[in-house]
């Protein structure tokens, strides 16, 4: 870390996604700071650096929550680039618990980062702001959006679609100049460095542990954590990036939850001895294309082999400890 590099702020930085890209931007010299709901956190999320063999030195912390605007102003203060991957995961059938925080929680980063005078901000988007309204054929690039209209749309992908929006409006509106990127990641999955196995990593513990007897019937992307982190790197660093969008996943087809059993089962042997081997009843899932060509032509991403994915999230959840004991 060069003692006159700006610090770089991460919002969510106990996440998933966040402590992979603590650790990323850690390593490439980078002073980092992130915003935590709590500072009695600060410790979980340097173990979590420290797990990927990086020294935390240059990592510092704000308290800023994102349902409410005490802290931002400090947390902006000298910050010229913003990775915002911080997003409420909430279980909820009230729609509003989950969107009205990612809308204004996004709405709050951004319009802290104007104010602060900063150059870029790399929002964290999802799939699910892209392609969760029906089409005659499911196939999928960044001009897609996910209609918040769309009858029966569930609360996340909801509030995923509402938040990018408001996002966009707000910088083209009242941006004063600041930059914006989305990026679109389908399902995230791929080595943690987390403590817990949260978010998408509880379908793998289910399916490992033996909980989960019985695999959804559904097709979907899947995107490697370090790729999605790989990618706000060159997001920031692009200057053509600037006012885009871009898809994030694996190379190769699209998958169903029984392909990820299989490859589980094929390549982990007695790891996945408990594993299910049958989809829930339902119809067969749709053909589904998602393109991401447009991230390794601007981005140069080079995605990761979903089947490698696959296999070394099942590895890191063994090799933390978060899988039950099934002896």
């Amino acid at each position: 870390m060069t003692s006159d590099a700006p610090t770089i702020l991460v919002t969510g930085g106990t996440g998933y996604l966040g402590t992979r890209l603590l650790a990323d931007l850690l390593a490439s010299g980078a002073a980092v700071r992130t915003t935590v709901r709590s500072l009695d956190r600060a410790d979980e999320v340097r173990a979590a650096v420290r797990r990927a063999g990086v020294d935390d030195t240059g990592l510092s912390f704000a308290a800023a929550p994102l349902t409410h605007d005490d802290g931002w102003a400090d947390a902006l203060a000298g910050i010229e680039e913003v990775h915002h991957t911080a997003s409420p995961m909430i279980q909820t059938a009230v729609p509003d618990e989950v969107v009205v925080p990612a809308r204004d929680g996004a709405l709050r980063v951004l319009r802290a980062a104007r104010d602060a005078g900063a150059r870029r901000v790399v929002l964290t988007s999802s799939f699910a702001a892209v392609g969760y309204s029906p089409k005659p054929v499911r196939d999928y690039d960044e001009s897609d959006w996910t209609d918040p209209a769309t009858p029966g749309l569930p609360a996340y992908p909801l509030s995923k679609a509402v938040a990018e929006r408001a996002a966009w409006d707000f910088v083209e509106r009242e941006g004063g100049g600041l930059e914006l990127v989305a990026l679109n990641p389908t399902w995230i999955a791929g080595p943690t460095l987390t403590a817990s196995a949260r978010s998408s990593l509880a379908v793998f513990t289910g399916m490992l542990d033996g909980t989960m007897t019985a695999v959804p019937r559904q097709r979907f992307g899947l995107a490697d954590v370090r790729d999605v982190s790989a990618a706000h790197l060159a997001a920031m660093s692009t200057p053509g990036a600037a006012g885009n969008r871009y898809l994030v996943l694996a190379d190769g087809p699209t998958m169903t939850f029984l392909d990820v059993a299989t490859v589980l089962r094929e390549r982990l042997g007695d790891l996945a001895a408990a594993v299910p081997t049958e989809e829930l009843p339902g119809d067969e899932p749709a053909p589904l294309v998602i393109h991401n060509e447009r991230a390794k032509r601007e981005l140069d991403l080079r995605p990761r082999a979903a089947v490698d994915t696959i296999v070394e999230t099942a590895e890191s959840l063994r090799d933390l400890g978060l899988l039950a004991d099934r002896s």
